[in-house]
């Protein structure tokens, strides 16, 4: 949302016209809209003021603004009893599960807060996991009608059991790194997930210096033409392969449900930085 400071003024405002004690802190944007920090649990007044602001912004489609709502539980639920490979000899996949829950009396009442999460049971399990994630209420009401309750799958036979927040290891969104989440992130920057380099991958093409003509080179370096995407090739800065840093063909992405396997990489890439280092010390005092 652009100009929020204007914003958080504007609703504060509004407030202090119906005597409401509740004052907006500040907003930032999410994957589901807008989420609004305000200083206490807000009545239902509070909501509809926020709500008759929010579609007044210009540039905004009343359509579009959905009614806000107050923060929810999650529930975790996983999903077992499936196989990974289906008769029709293609893998299950997150969009296979998503259609047929929407599609199901079962889960007629629920909202996903994330997308289904697909797995193999195992490395060599032919078996599969699926994690699904559910908006709940704070005693969890929703998520204790599902648990333990089996439906039809095709001809299987799938059950809902109770389980743990995500076990996915975090991937950051501002350097790419593995291991902890974006709002942890120590980096001074964003990086960008194809070069590495402290810019955002939409500004990749402008400010890359493998578009830029420099002729100092043999054979001279040529500009990239305007309005094509960059065509040059990095290694990703995780696993060193030939793809983007958040890309699903990574061996850290496929390895995302598997801590021990991060672990061991982690530990791997401390034990490398600091030979590079001792080697450079080696080198310093011959």
């Amino acid at each position: 949302m652009n100009n929020a400071g204007f914003h958080v003024s504007s609703i504060n405002n509004q407030l202090k016209g119906i005597k409401s004690t509740i004052q907006v802190e500040f907003i930032r944007p999410s994957a589901q809209g807008v989420i609004i920090i305000t200083n206490n649990v807000l009545a239902a007044s509070d909501l509809s003021i926020i709500e008759r602001y929010v579609k007044f912004i210009e540039g905004i489609n009343q359509k579009d603004v959905l009614a806000p709502r107050l923060p929810q539980s999650k529930s975790y639920l996983k999903i077992t009893g499936l196989l990974y490979i289906q008769p029709s000899g293609l893998a299950l996949t997150r969009e296979d599960i998503t259609n047929y829950l929407k599609n199901s009396d079962l889960f007629e009442n629920i909202i996903l807060a994330a997308q289904p999460r697909v797995i193999k049971a195992l490395p060599k399990s032919d078996m599969a996991i699926i994690w699904i994630d559910i908006w709940d209420t704070q005693s969890g009401s929703k998520a204790k009608i599902l648990i333990n309750h089996s439906f039809n799958y095709g001809r299987f036979i799938a059950t809902i059991r109770e389980t743990n927040m995500n076990p996915e290891v975090s991937q950051c969104h501002n350097c790419w790194k593995w291991g902890h989440a974006t709002f942890a992130c120590k980096a001074y920057g964003s990086k960008c997930q194809k070069c590495g380099s402290p810019y955002k991958i939409k500004n990749h093409r402008d400010m890359a210096w493998c578009c830029k003509a420099n002729f100092k080179l043999d054979p001279p370096q040529l500009e990239t033409k305007q309005g094509e995407p960059c065509p040059h090739t990095f290694k990703c800065l995780n696993c060193k392969g030939d793809h983007l840093a958040d890309d699903n063909k990574c061996p850290y992405w496929k390895h995302r449900f598997n801590h021990e396997w991060h672990t061991k990489k982690a530990q791997e890439a401390r034990e490398i930085r600091a030979n590079s280092i001792h080697l450079t010390v080696d080198r310093g005092r011959k």
